[in-house]
Protein backbone atom coordinates (compact mmCIF):
# COMPACT_ATOMS: atom_id res chain seq x y z
CA UNK A 1 0.00 0.00 0.00
CA UNK A 2 2.66 2.53 1.00
CA UNK A 3 4.68 2.12 -2.20
CA UNK A 4 1.48 2.78 -4.12
CA UNK A 5 0.82 5.90 -2.04
CA UNK A 6 4.28 7.35 -2.61
CA UNK A 7 3.96 6.67 -6.33
CA UNK A 8 0.86 8.92 -6.35
CA UNK A 9 2.85 11.93 -5.12
CA UNK A 10 4.04 13.16 -8.56
CA UNK A 11 0.49 13.35 -9.88
CA UNK A 12 -0.79 15.11 -6.75
CA UNK A 13 2.08 17.62 -6.60
CA UNK A 14 2.41 18.36 -10.31
CA UNK A 15 -1.33 19.05 -10.57
CA UNK A 16 -1.08 21.65 -7.80
CA UNK A 17 0.08 24.87 -9.50
CA UNK A 18 0.56 26.71 -6.19
CA UNK A 19 2.77 23.97 -4.78
CA UNK A 20 4.85 23.74 -7.96
CA UNK A 21 5.25 27.53 -7.93
CA UNK A 22 6.37 27.45 -4.28
CA UNK A 23 9.06 24.92 -5.17
CA UNK A 24 10.13 26.55 -8.43
CA UNK A 25 13.70 27.04 -7.17
CA UNK A 26 14.11 23.51 -5.84
CA UNK A 27 16.26 21.18 -7.91
CA UNK A 28 17.44 18.16 -5.93
CA UNK A 29 16.91 14.54 -5.00
CA UNK A 30 15.88 13.40 -1.53
CA UNK A 31 15.25 10.01 -0.02
CA UNK A 32 12.06 8.75 1.63
CA UNK A 33 12.44 5.54 3.61
CA UNK A 34 9.27 3.52 4.10
CA UNK A 35 10.11 0.58 6.30
CA UNK A 36 12.86 -1.35 4.50
CA UNK A 37 12.26 0.34 1.13
CA UNK A 38 14.04 3.55 0.17
CA UNK A 39 12.71 5.81 -2.59
CA UNK A 40 14.62 8.55 -4.39
CA UNK A 41 12.39 11.55 -5.06
CA UNK A 42 13.64 13.79 -7.89
CA UNK A 43 12.44 17.40 -7.75
CA UNK A 44 13.09 19.70 -10.71
CA UNK A 45 11.83 23.28 -10.49
CA UNK A 46 9.13 22.30 -8.00
CA UNK A 47 7.79 19.42 -10.06
CA UNK A 48 8.25 15.81 -8.99
CA UNK A 49 10.09 14.34 -11.94
CA UNK A 50 10.39 10.80 -10.59
CA UNK A 51 10.08 8.59 -7.54
CA UNK A 52 12.16 5.47 -7.93
CA UNK A 53 12.95 2.59 -5.63
CA UNK A 54 16.59 2.87 -4.56
CA UNK A 55 18.50 0.00 -6.17
CA UNK A 56 22.05 0.67 -4.96
CA UNK A 57 23.33 1.84 -1.57
CA UNK A 58 25.28 4.58 -3.35
CA UNK A 59 22.07 6.20 -4.58
CA UNK A 60 21.12 8.95 -2.20
CA UNK A 61 19.72 12.43 -1.97
CA UNK A 62 20.57 15.67 -0.22
CA UNK A 63 18.63 14.52 2.84
CA UNK A 64 16.56 11.56 3.94
CA UNK A 65 13.35 11.05 5.85
CA UNK A 66 12.75 7.53 7.16
CA UNK A 67 9.92 5.96 9.13
CA UNK A 68 8.24 2.59 9.50
CA UNK A 69 5.60 1.66 6.94
CA UNK A 70 2.78 1.86 9.52
CA UNK A 71 3.88 5.38 10.52
CA UNK A 72 3.71 6.54 6.89
CA UNK A 73 0.34 4.80 6.46
CA UNK A 74 -1.02 6.81 9.40
CA UNK A 75 0.67 10.01 8.13
CA UNK A 76 -1.17 9.63 4.80
CA UNK A 77 -4.62 9.23 6.37
CA UNK A 78 -7.01 12.14 5.68
CA UNK A 79 -6.84 12.99 9.40
CA UNK A 80 -3.64 11.48 10.85
CA UNK A 81 -3.41 10.64 14.55
CA UNK A 82 -1.32 12.61 17.01
CA UNK A 83 2.46 12.33 16.53
CA UNK A 84 1.90 11.10 12.95
CA UNK A 85 0.37 14.25 11.47
CA UNK A 86 3.58 16.22 10.85
CA UNK A 87 7.17 15.36 9.95
CA UNK A 88 8.63 17.03 13.00
CA UNK A 89 6.03 15.49 15.30
CA UNK A 90 7.10 12.11 13.96
CA UNK A 91 10.76 12.96 14.59
CA UNK A 92 10.06 14.31 18.09
CA UNK A 93 8.12 11.15 18.97
CA UNK A 94 11.01 9.00 17.74
CA UNK A 95 8.92 7.62 14.88
CA UNK A 96 10.96 9.12 12.03
CA UNK A 97 14.55 10.09 11.35
CA UNK A 98 15.98 12.99 9.34
CA UNK A 99 19.52 12.76 8.02
CA UNK A 100 21.84 14.48 5.57
CA UNK A 101 22.02 18.11 4.47
CA UNK A 102 18.91 19.54 6.13
CA UNK A 103 19.47 23.10 4.88
CA UNK A 104 17.32 22.72 1.71
CA UNK A 105 14.64 20.99 3.78
CA UNK A 106 14.55 23.81 6.31
CA UNK A 107 14.71 26.54 3.65
CA UNK A 108 11.70 25.02 1.89
CA UNK A 109 10.02 23.31 4.81
CA UNK A 110 6.40 24.01 3.89
CA UNK A 111 6.99 22.80 0.34
CA UNK A 112 8.43 19.46 1.48
CA UNK A 113 5.74 19.02 4.14
CA UNK A 114 3.06 19.62 1.52
CA UNK A 115 4.73 17.30 -0.99
CA UNK A 116 4.87 14.44 1.49
CA UNK A 117 1.32 15.09 2.72
CA UNK A 118 -0.11 15.34 -0.81
CA UNK A 119 -1.54 11.77 -0.81
CA UNK A 120 -3.97 12.89 1.88
CA UNK A 121 -5.99 14.77 -0.72
CA UNK A 122 -6.41 11.58 -2.77
CA UNK A 123 -7.35 9.65 0.37
CA UNK A 124 -10.26 12.05 0.99
CA UNK A 125 -11.80 11.26 -2.41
Amino acid sequence: MDAIVIEDIPQQVNANANLVWRGRRIDLDFLVGIGDADFIVTVRHGRIEAILLRRLPTQSGRFSIRAAADVWADFWLPVPPRDRHDLFSMVAAGLAELDGDLLPLMQNLQYFKDVLASPRAAAKD
